[in-house]
């Protein structure tokens, strides 16, 4: 009884999670040519549905429907299943005139409750000359496929056709802005248009001098729709996005861009009946090349830049936490500053925070938590900083400010972290030092439990009248030995402060330092086989590198300028060549297909060569 009852509840929660995950969808094309006949259907994922209620088709008369279609599926992953049906309800419409109409919801009844589905707008185009057929289409490939969807041929491919003209076929290229400031991110669009049946398409966008490229994924079937340019109605699909940072100022040009489509057309010259029997095919594959136009980009130099500018361009807000606001000395604590926002994520600099002297201090942890999106990249990045308090008292940690240039406004802005105030008491067993409240300077400490010490035991060590010690060799040592370890350590002293002071040589001892340990990282990455980041990691050992040995800023880092201070510092020609093929290939590989790993191993090896070499030289 017991077990009948423990299985009647767990189908009382099955049965009620299921209705709660009930749902009643809607499918229609965006656009439609008038006089031309769409597929609308409804489709509720489950079987256990009454009372079907169609909308209000105003607008369009209905030639079939409705025609009810039931599918069922069964899946066992691992020992678990799992198990799916839906009915779908399809109607036939034909688009009586051109105007924008609305598809009312429609209704269904599920286990006593009633469902409705969501309203849908289709818009319907005035019939063009020449126009395209309505029901849109897929394209099953990619941005360089060689296998694309559509009807296959036999028959030779043709070199070229006078059928086709330009109306017929082309592609758009687009950008969201062409007048932008340095670091600003512009969207790239290349659109596709088509009258006839488009089946492959090739081409690539090439390296792009001045810019930083992010490609958007985009799904490989290209689904196109009906879209009416310049008074004719065309099947279109958006064939590929970028997203690009200029890193120079002055006007950039994107060069033109050749794509070769195959189409497939209707060989009119042969009987389809006799190719029929014959085995022959009644289609023909046509080659054609696609151009796109060249657009310029015309890039304004940032405004003077406030000191402290860490870099950012876009649109950010700041928030920050600590760990604990009351804590024992000499035990950890960590700040955590987060920046979020849409902009040149990769490029923020690390906010500078003003500790108080006697804390220890640590680099700061940077998570970058960020996705690729249409206005940039969007997300947040996290600063977490670890310090260690060594004496106990009351500190005041400062606000740390950060300044970005917003590209709304177009001027800087400034944005400040909370004040915190730290409470550090005395560590466990009296072994901490205890200071009075923290006005900025250092103060007298007080040594706790250590003023009471036992009589020396053992054995006593006794001289004999007469034995002294002044004039010895000892006694002279005595005093010439601190003398000359003073002398050394002042000098060495004076040396170490010079070298500090001096921040472009510092940077560059500890350029290949920090070069190799990057390549540790993206060398873990490589072994995981995680190819974004592995090529991100690359990237930032490459540019940091050259930013860091030339001291140079981060919205200086480009590659002419990077050629430029490699001539001037007369490294070998070879050499700098070298070094700009590892940039571009790296940036190139992370879009380029082919065998992944082997490509991310001669990247690799590619760039430990390139820094090696460098290194040796310079």
């Amino acid at each position: 009884m017991k077990r009948l009852f423990y299985l009647y509840i767990c189908m009382c929660i099955s049965v009620s999670v299921l209705a709660d995950e009930v749902s009643f969808r809607v499918s229609a094309p965006s656009s439609v040519e008038a006089g031309g006949k769409f597929r609308v259907q409804f489709t509720v994922n489950t079987q256990n549905v009454s009372g079907f209620s169609a909308p209000d088709f105003r607008g369009f008369e209905v030639i079939y429907g409705p025609a009810t279609s039931s599918q069922s599926s069964f899946q066992m992953i691992n020992g678990r299943t799992s198990q799916s049906s839906s009915i779908i309800y399809t109607y036939v419409l034909l688009a009586e005139s051109p105007g924008s109409f609305t598809i009312g919801s429609a209704s269904v009844n599920v286990d006593g409750k009633v469902v409705k589905s969501k309203p849908v707008q289709v818009r319907v185009l005035s019939g063009g000359a020449g126009g395209a057929s309505n029901g849109g289409g897929a394209y099953g490939g990619g941005n360089n496929s060689n296998n694309g969807g559509g009807r296959q041929s036999s028959a030779p491919a043709a070199s070229s056709s006078s059928n086709i003209s330009a109306r017929d076929l082309f592609m758009t290229a687009t950008a969201s802005r062409t007048n932008v400031h340095e670091q600003e991110a512009i969207l790239l669009t290349y659109k596709i248009y088509t009258l006839v049946d488009l089946t492959q398409l090739d081409g690539k966008l090439p390296t792009l001098d001045g810019f930083q490229i992010q490609e958007i994924p985009l799904p490989r079937t290209k689904e196109f729709s009906i879209e009416q340019y310049n008074g004719r109605n065309y099947r279109s699909v958006i064939w590929s996005q970028y997203l690009l940072f200029p890193q120079k100022s002055g006007k950039l040009t994107i060069p033109a861009i050749t794509y070769e489509g195959v189409v497939v057309t209707r060989n009119r010259n042969l009987d389809p009946i006799e190719a029929f029997f014959n085995g022959q095919s009644g289609y023909t594959e046509v080659k054609r090349k696609i151009a796109t136009p060249a657009l310029t980009i015309n890039v304004s130099p940032l405004p003077n830049k406030p000191e402290g500018f860490s870099g950012a361009v876009g649109k950010f807000s700041l928030s920050s936490s600590i760990s604990t606001k009351e804590v024992d000395a000499n035990e950890a604590v960590t700040l955590k500053i987060s920046v979020k926002g849409s902009g040149n994520m990769k490029l923020i600099g690390t906010p500078d925070v003003p500790f108080p002297k006697d804390f220890e201090t640590y680099d700061a942890k940077v998570n970058d938590n960020f996705q690729l999106t249409r206005s940039g990249l969007a997300g947040t990045k996290d600063f977490e900083y670890l310090f260690v308090p060594r004496h106990a008292g009351t500190y005041e940690i400062p606000s740390a400010n950060f300044i970005y240039f917003d590209t709304e406004s177009r001027s800087y802005k400034t944005l400040k972290t909370e004040a915190y105030t730290l409470k550090v008491n005395k560590g466990k067993g009296g072994a901490g030092q205890n200071v009075s409240n923290y006005s900025g300077q250092q103060q007298d400490v007080q040594q706790l439990n250590q003023d009471i010490r036992f009589i020396k035991k053992g054995d006593v060590e006794l001289h004999q009248p007469g034995d002294t010690f002044f004039g010895t060799w000892k006694y002279w040592m005595a005093y010439g030995l601190p003398l000359v370890l003073f002398v050394l350590m002042l000098v060495l002293g004076r040396k170490q402060m010079k070298a500090n002071a001096n921040v472009a040589l510092s940077r560059g001892k500890k350029a290949n330092k920090v070069a190799l340990r990057r390549m540790k990282a993206a060398k873990k990455l490589l072994d995981s086989h995680d190819t974004g980041k592995f090529y991100d990691e690359v990237l930032r050992a490459l540019w940091g590198y050259v930013g860091d040995k030339f001291n140079m800023s981060q919205e200086s880092l480009n590659k002419e300028n990077i050629e430029q201070s490699l001539t001037s510092r007369q490294v070998p020609e070879e050499q700098i060549q070298q070094f700009m093929k590892v940039l571009n290939d790296c940036e190139f590989a992370r879009y380029a297909p082919g065998d992944v790993n082997e490509t991310m191993e001669n990247v690799y090896n590619s760039a430990i060569s390139a820094i090696s070499k460098m290194e040796d030289n310079l």
